[in-house]
């Protein structure tokens, strides 16, 4: 990867994004029916769909799956310590479905997303 240094500081940005808005008080709502939900699954699913593209080895994606796994539980529990957000178990499942889906994803399209991009950007 000729970018790798752009595709990590894209990435980290992705996880300091998802640590802010887990923590700060007016996360921004999805106007559905667990919209939250979602927002959790979508945001960890990207993540780790991201990280798949530039760490393509099988010990790689298991030490990121187990990572951001668990940075979704450590954010539940630092929300249930503040007096403006709320503890909940379905959001830890739903980060964990994310990221799981996510290396899925990644899997079923090669994870060569970013390589292809790099080609193209190079022509």
């Amino acid at each position: 990867m000729r970018f790798r240094k752009l595709w990590l500081t894209i990435g980290y940005a992705l996880v300091a994004i998802i640590i802010f808005l887990s923590l700060t008080p007016s996360p921004p709502k999805l106007d559905i029916e667990q919209g939250d939900k979602l927002g959790h699954f979508l945001a960890y699913g990207t993540l780790m769909f991201w990280f798949c593209q530039i760490y393509a080895t099988r010990s790689s994606r298991i030490a990121h799956a187990l990572a951001f796994a668990a940075m979704g539980v450590a954010l539940e529990y630092a929300q249930g310590m503040t007096d403006y957000r709320t503890f909940e178990y379905l959001d830890m499942l739903a980060n964990a479905t994310g990221v799981a889906l996510g290396w899925a994803i990644a899997s079923l399209t090669g994870g060569e997303t970013l390589r292809r991009i790099e080609r193209a950007l190079l022509r």
